[in-house]
């Protein structure tokens, strides 16, 4: 009987799972104890306005600095708890960025301090020029290679202050809201109805303890007692507390963290991913607040999720950007409990934040900028920068919920191929797997999959299994088995034996990936070699991995998740570790696959859950989103914000997840998905099919044209990937970034830069639309990249209007900028190895332009080596009416800046990939914006060529036209090979 409730309740929560979303599941900011007891600190502090001042004090005579001179450290004290002690310490790095630490000393308990250990890639190089200079009031650091920022720690209020040129930049503690509740013993409540005898020690001055309807103890607190003004009259939810039908124990009783961090002069900031909204965060307090409530950031699996939103979705990167036409600068919080952060802007000038955490130390890291590639250069120093992805994962992706045979996969594959239509990779989804135990095949539906991902390959792609984190427990499962021998499951609060929760299996337990004892089996599970303890023999390595539901997702657990107070490896209770936990799973699948070959490979990676740090392992996507307009305009404000948190392999599922979008949604939705760093189309189980073969003309020939435009622009994603793996660059950049003194484009996310290509993207998300606006911010010529027009710009900005019919992406080329593109259709990426290349040179108003081009294997690490080619080309004034243009070695000039950030000891133009290609030539070079007409073009030194020329026709108003064009047909100059063309 017990067997069949709880099938029944697993079949009514995977009902749920395909219904709407319901905010009564998700907590808000009210429903949260620490959350409230946070904003109510607030709050009491703008009542109190000036007369609020924070309790919390350095003591001078404790202030050491280290020998080296990097670091101070010094003793905190709150006037509230006398008795209770916190150590500061304060860091200053080699690239100037400043660490703020704080830590009860001494306590009850150990507050988790270990977040930083999973998020950054090494301890930071401390700054060996530092000279910290105290004083009667405060303690200060001046430094940079102009000496023109300072780190200000004021003694009494506590007062963290980063400076440049005597300006405010950043601020903690600025408004008076820090606040660590330290550790205590629980007051239990009278048993008796007498009244109770004054408790000794802390707690006890004029305090009466009552009983509260939950049960917990409450603490009245006299107006005479000092604590009340800053801390409340109340306790409120320190020991326990209940959300709907579940209760969460608080076993070490209050320990969250309240920090506000103020930008006194910048007025926009970003980041915070993820969440649906504009990428310039709307406020959540003061007058006429966008949203009511803070942004949350809490792991959740948040279906059908509004398209504008605080709330928290499934990942979160505690990282936030602030700007000005001044100055950019970052502030990198490093926690890993749940967090709620408010932002208010008082004036246009400035921001105020608050951010409240569950559990865990202060830890925060001010990154002083000055501009958004210097900070973006500091947390990529901190956390790591992307990966440079596989080249075949920046093609085309087919997924949906699910393909439902080895045959399935083999039609949709013939069908793809029959249409002339491009594919590198076909996804499975759950219902792969039998009853769904992941590494073992459903041998009903998939008898050969072996066989089947071997048809796949032969065409040159590659496949995608999902593998969940949840393990089915029964004792035929041989992964479950093997980790509950090897103890290494999650734990209920108990600490005792296994956690039990429910997921897609049903009875289900979950690894615990902060146990180093689970990284070996892990990688273990993946192998293929037949021999092996235990091995995936049904596998290969062409097939690749997809991380979901790890946030993680339980169906019958509080906000569809595990509860709190879990135990981890150490000790550690769930919600000190719920936002890092999913990274840990893609962490050790990315190992775990790379692992499969010898030498290794490139893995692809898809996880849904993330954290800070989660850029170093792979790809993300944007979750379980509606096939509606209004979430394919909010999912391109997404996915730039993910690069601005530094996840740039992101995108959504083109189509939506949920729903049957009409042929016209369909077809925006696949031009959004083309100009994405991850490109993948993905429907639900109860969606129509809807794979792009199967639209009616004209919407499939659209569509078409669309994918082979992607595939057509592949060296130009590559290469753009490649600069984020060594600056930490997002691949695509907000107007912000690219211009940051044009206050116009501040709040501008509907348009985007691919890297530093020139390449101006503006999707079209709306219903109907014909035509579109978009912002130039600079004097200066922008070209359609489809027919040539030339739009010109305003110094001051100007707004264009281009067409924008349903066949029609508005897409323009930077004037200065040179592309590299393969015009050849193929139908997989790895295809096009030794296709030859367009050059597309858009002149700009000086008659100049440059770009780049970077090539691989694509596949292996030899490019760490230095087996990559590298190219600069350049295109400027020869003489008085000429034009040269140049390919020139990047490699041989910038070898420690190649890829990854891996500093090379020496390169070789003939390096073994470089020779691999040294056949690959330059078919056809396309100039465009030539003042007259060329009366010869050469090699340099050389033979003349064959070319033709369209004249220009300029627009009526003097404000555009189509530009001129001059095509140099198959030059034979060579990709990997310097060269010199002349125009006279």
């Amino acid at each position: 009987m017990r067997a069949l409730t709880l099938l029944g309740a697993v079949a009514l929560l995977l009902v749920d799972q395909s219904s709407a979303f319901k905010a009564h599941d998700f907590k808000t900011c009210s429903q949260s104890g620490f959350c409230r007891r946070g904003r109510a600190l607030s709050a009491r502090a703008k009542e109190a306005k000036s007369s609020w001042v924070s309790p919390y004090s350095v003591d001078p005579s404790s202030v050491h600095i280290s020998l080296d001179h990097a670091v101070f450290t010094a003793a905190v004290k709150s006037s509230l708890y006398p008795e209770i002690n916190f150590g500061l310490e304060v860091r200053i790095q080699d690239d100037g960025v400043a660490r703020v630490r704080m830590d009860e000393v001494g306590g009850l308990r150990k507050r988790y301090n270990e977040a930083a250990s999973w998020a950054l890639i090494a301890e930071p190089a401390l700054s060996k020029t530092i000279k910290w200079t105290t004083g009667k009031k405060d303690i200060r650091a001046v430094y940079g290679d102009k000496k023109d920022i300072e780190v200000v720690v004021a003694y009494e209020p506590l007062r963290v202050t980063l400076l440049r040129n005597g300006k405010e930049q950043i601020v903690l503690n600025g408004r008076g809201l820090l606040h660590m509740e330290h550790f205590r013993n629980k007051i239990e409540p009278p048993t008796t109805t007498e009244e109770p005898e004054p408790v000794e020690g802390e707690g006890a001055e004029g305090e009466k303890v009552e009983g509260e309807a939950e049960g917990q103890a409450v603490l009245k607190v006299e107006s005479e007692n000092p604590r009340a003004w800053f801390e409340g009259k109340e306790e409120d939810a320190f020991w326990e507390e209940t959300f709907l039908q579940w209760t969460d124990s608080k076993p070490k009783g209050p320990e969250s963290l309240s920090l506000d961090i103020t930008f006194p002069n910048h007025g926009s900031v970003y980041g915070i991913p993820q969440h649906a909204t504009r990428i310039a965060l709307p406020s959540t307090e003061g007058e006429n607040p966008t949203f009511t409530d803070p942004y949350r950031l809490y792991n959740a699996d948040v279906f059908e999720y509004l398209a504008s939103s605080p709330v928290s979705l499934y990942g979160s990167i505690p990282l936030m950007h602030a700007h000005s036409t001044d100055s950019t600068v970052a502030v990198f919080h490093v926690v890993g409990s749940e967090t709620w952060i408010d932002v208010s802007h008082p004036s246009d000038r400035s921001t105020e934040t608050h951010w409240i955490s569950e559990s865990g130390i202060l830890d925060t890291f001010l990154l002083p900028g000055p501009t958004a590639e210097e900070v973006f250069k500091q947390y990529a120093r901190l956390t790591g920068t992307a990966v440079l992805p596989a080249q075949w994962s920046l093609g085309y992706h087919q997924c949906r919920w699910n393909y439902i045979s080895s045959e399935d996969v083999r039609t949709v594959q013939k069908r793809f191929d029959e249409e002339d239509m491009p594919v590198d990779v076909f996804w499975l989804d759950i219902e792969h797997a039998a009853d769904h135990k992941y590494f073992m095949w459903n041998e009903k539906t998939f008898p050969d999959p072996i066989e089947m991902t071997n048809d796949v390959a032969a065409n040159g792609r590659k496949m995608v299994v999902i593998v969940d984190p949840h393990l089915k427990r029964v004792s035929d499962y041989p992964a479950y088995k093997s980790a509950s021998e090897l103890g290494i499951l999650v734990k209920p609060k108990s600490g005792e034996g296994e956690y039990e929760g429910w997921c897609w299996p049903g009875s289900s337990s979950w690894t615990d990936f902060f146990n180093p004892a689970a990284w070996d089996w892990w990688k273990s599970m993946f192998k293929i070699q037949p021999g092996d303890k235990w091995s995936w023999t049904k596998s290969t390595t062409d097939i690749h991995i997809w991380n979901d539901m790890n946030e993680p997702s339980v169906f019958n657990g509080p906000e569809i998740t595990m509860p709190k107070d879990n135990i981890h490896y150490g000790g550690w209770e769930h919600r000190d570790i719920h936002n890092i936990n999913g990274m840990l799973f893609s962490n050790l699948t990315y190992q775990a696959v790379a692992e499969r070959t010898d030498p290794p490979t490139r893995p692809f990676v898809l996880t849904r859950a993330f954290y800070a740090g989660s850029q170093r392992f792979g790809a993300m996507w944007t979750g379980d989103n509606l096939g509606t307009w209004e979430h394919m305009a909010v999912n391109v404000k997404m996915v730039l914000a993910n690069g601005l948190g530094g996840l740039s392999f992101a995108g959504s599922d083109v189509g939506g997840f949920f729903g049957n979008p009409e042929p016209e949604m369909l077809v925006r939705w696949y031009q959004v998905g083309a100009f994405a760093p991850f490109f993948r189309a993905h429907a639900h189980i109860d969606t129509k099919r809807r794979e792009p073969f199967l639209l009616e003309d004209p919407y499939k020939g659209i569509v078409k044209d669309t994918l082979r435009l992607r595939y057509t622009m592949l060296p130009i994603w590559y290469t753009a990937f490649r600069e984020t793996t060594v600056t930490g660059m997002p691949v695509l950049r907000p107007q912000f970034i690219m211009f940051p003194k044009d206050k116009a484009g501040f709040d501008m996310d509907d348009q985007y830069y691919i890297g530093s290509t020139g390449l101006l993207v503006k999707p079209i998300t709306e219903k109907g639309a014909t035509q579109t606006t978009v912002h130039l911010a600079e004097d200066q010529v922008y070209y359609d990249y489809f027919n040539n027009y030339a739009h010109r710009g305003a110094s001051k900005g100007k707004d264009i209007t281009v067409a924008a019919a349903l066949n029609q992406i508005p897409l323009l080329i930077r004037g200065g900028s040179i592309l590299p593109t393969r015009e050849r259709p193929r139908r997989a990426s790895s295809l096009m190895k030794d296709d030859p290349f367009t050059l597309r040179v858009a002149l700009n108003k000086a008659g100049s332009a440059r770009g780049e081009l970077y090539l691989d294997d694509g596949v292996t690490y030899d490019h760490t080596k230095g087996d990559f080619i590298w190219r600069e080309f350049v295109a400027e004034k020869a003489s008085k009416k000429g034009l040269k243009i140049e390919s020139r070695d990047l490699g041989k000039a910038k070898p420690a800046e190649a890829v990854d950030g891996v500093a090379l000891a020496s390169y070789n133009p003939a390096n073994s990939f470089a020779k691999s290609v040294e056949d690959v030539r330059v078919e056809k070079i396309v100039v465009v914006g030539l003042a007259t007409k060329p009366t010869n073009v050469k090699i340099e030194d050389g033979k003349e060529l064959v070319w033709e020329y369209t004249p220009g026709v300029a627009a009526g108003d003097k404000k555009g036209g189509t530009a001129s064009v001059l095509t140099i047909k198959d030059p034979k100059t060579l990709i990997a090979k310097d060269w010199a063309i002349v125009i006279q």
